[in-house]
């Protein structure tokens, strides 16, 4: 029986959930499904400039499950650019960090009432 997964920590949701090709015949185009930690990891390591390692402690998972999270992204992202696929980000096991939380490197950008308490 395999271990139950632990949540992964996020620090906010994705401001747009669904990417694609444009023009006709788009409700046709297989479709492909990316978790909000997949997202999430790119977003650290691609976007924030974070190591696995970081981004492992910033998710509050071990390296190694960082590292499948964001090869299992990569090699989403990969197939909807290859093959014109439309991406849609959704599901996961993931708990919003909720700005209190010092571990957190993006808090103070991403929560407005963070920035309020300044």
């Amino acid at each position: 029986m395999p271990r139950p997964q632990k949540c992964r920590r996020i620090c906010d949701m994705p401001k747009c959930r669904r990417f694609g090709p444009l023009g006709e015949g788009l409700n046709n185009l297989p479709v492909i499904t990316m978790t909000v930690d997949e997202f999430e990891s790119i977003r650290l390591i691609d976007s924030e400039g974070l190591s696995q390692e970081e981004c492992a402690a910033q998710m509050m998972v071990a390296r190694t499950t960082a590292q499948a999270i964001y090869a299992s992204a990569r090699a989403k992202l990969a197939e909807c650019l290859v093959n014109g696929m439309q991406l849609t980000i959704r599901g996961g096991n993931v708990v919003l960090c909720g700005g209190n939380s010092g571990r957190c490197c993006c808090c103070h950008k991403k929560h407005p009432a963070i920035e309020r308490q300044d």
